[in-house]
């Protein structure tokens, strides 16, 4: 008995030993491969704002066997650094010590809410070496951390410029990410339902379960899981963003259906149909307020090379088709998506601005009157996540793009920069913004975990 104890136990032990063995080659490969990713990458060619605006360039696709591969590492915010605000700007800290604050929504009593959320899990979304290798490449960015699944309310009660008061609002959710208030209704979007809670001003928590008012296609791969939500001027439709389930319909489009589109939804009757497709990743949402019109940021592919393919942020036509899998940037194919569906690709609209390639842009608000200098009013603020498949690495920063009669005019302005070291670790990224009850902007800080607020004049001490 005691020389078959004596076996189990080296056994266990020579198991043990090979398990360890086993991950530090891992992580010996992992080391090796994103030298060699780094060595081969390709570099971008075009200058500063030639993939930016209406009219960007479009070089020759670059496609390589080994990717180009640029990831920032997340090492957080030191104690007292900020941001850096643009000439005529000043930044505060509005909130601190959050868990992966991703989007933001301003209540009509001016309390903020804070959607703490990352991707839930996807076991279908990828399997072998290349998914281990994205895993661990989001786990350096900063993004592999568990979903906290709540909304967050932050008050500013004495408009000082902080958030003195704080307490959970909606706790349980499913990696819950855009918010909607229409009458006493709550809308709130999780990755895979559409939700509504009854809110009354003032609230500091919802104890309801809530009603689900429509599914969203989520499912075990869920590439793009975040959901984002609007509601029409009048209150009678919904509008959500549902992304992509792959790069370029990888997974099959089998697994691309109601995906890379805006969704309308009947809140009465949660019937839905696609109101506009062929959109790789959108997330922001807004109306803009001369036209009138619906207008998004969107995500574009990957791995054509640092200059390709530009992410862009434009007016939404209803039934309207923005090429993904098939074109990108209108009728520019991309050979790699077989079959292609040539009728469709000469239907494919061309976006209305693009924001330079790999920039990763998410959160959207226009912005008209307001405590903010005349150059950064009558425009567009645009939250820039970052890159990580560009040489050198893009975004990172908040933008202002100028409007004019419901039009992009000129090229983008930096507002909010400083996100990145100068070797090029993060700091932070920012997410998700939104306007405050008193004119100023509010950026999330998924990696940073705060909210800066954004204003004119002298920063909050």
């Amino acid at each position: 008995m005691l020389n078959i104890r004596h076996r189990l136990v080296g056994a266990r032990a020579a198991t043990m030993t090979g398990k360890r063995a086993n991950r530090r080659c891992m992580v010996a490969l992992s080391v090796l491969l994103l030298l060699l990713l780094s060595a081969c990458a390709d570099q971008a060619t075009l200058t500063e704002n030639q993939d930016t605006g209406p009219n960007p360039v479009l070089p020759p696709p670059s496609t390589k066997l080994i990717p180009t591969v640029n990831v920032a590492k997340a090492v957080g915010w030191a104690p007292g650094t900020l941001p850096a605000p643009a000439q005529g700007l000043a930044v505060n800290e509005f909130a601190a010590a959050l868990e992966h604050p991703r989007w933001l929504y301003v209540l009509p009593n001016g309390d903020v809410l804070v959607a703490e959320t990352n991707a839930p899990a996807k076991p279908d979304d990828g399997g072998g070496l290349t998914a281990w290798m994205a895993k661990r490449m989001m786990k350096k960015a900063g993004a592999a951390v568990p979903s906290p699944d709540r909304i967050t309310l932050l008050r500013d009660a004495d408009g000082d410029g902080k958030a003195e008061f704080r307490s959970v609002f909606l706790d349980g959710m499913t990696s819950p990410f855009g918010m909607a208030l229409v009458g006493n209704m709550l809308y709130v979007a999780n990755t895979d339902s559409l939700m509504r809670f009854n809110y009354s001003d003032g609230m500091t928590a919802l104890n309801e379960t809530g009603e689900k008012v429509a599914d969203l296609p989520a499912g075990p791969i869920n590439h793009h899981w975040t959901k984002n939500v609007i509601a029409s001027p009048d209150g009678s439709r919904l509008y959500v963003t549902v992304g992509s389930n792959s790069n370029i319909a990888e997974n099959g489009m089998e697994n691309e259906v109601r995906r890379a589109a805006i969704l309308e939804i009947d809140p009465a009757t949660g019937q839905s149909r696609v109101f506009a497709s062929g959109l790789r990743n959108p997330n922001g949402l807004v109306w803009e307020p001369y036209s009138g019109e619906l207008w998004t940021t969107v995500n574009e592919r990957d791995l054509l090379g640092s200059d390709l393919v530009p992410d862009y942020m434009t007016a939404v036509q209803d039934g309207g088709f923005y090429g993904w899998p098939y074109s990108y940037y209108g009728q520019h194919v991309d050979e790699r998506v077989q079959p292609q569906q040539p009728d469709l690709v000469a239907s494919a609209l061309v976006p209305d601005y693009a924001l330079g390639a790999h920039t990763a842009p998410l959160g959207l608000a226009f912005y008209s009157e307001g405590p903010m200098p005349a150059n950064f009013s009558n425009g567009a603020f645009v939250a820039q996540h970052g890159s990580w498949n560009r040489k050198p690495r893009s975004g990172y920063q908040v933008i202002f793009i100028a409007f004019d009669r419901g039009q992009p005019r000129g090229q983008p302005r930096e507002a909010l920069s400083g996100f990145l070291s100068p070797a090029g670790e993060a700091y932070g990224r920012p997410t998700g913004l939104a306007v405050d009850s008193r004119g100023n902007l509010l950026v999330a800080d998924d990696v940073g975990n705060t909210i800066w607020r954004l204003t004119a004049g002298k920063a909050v001490q």
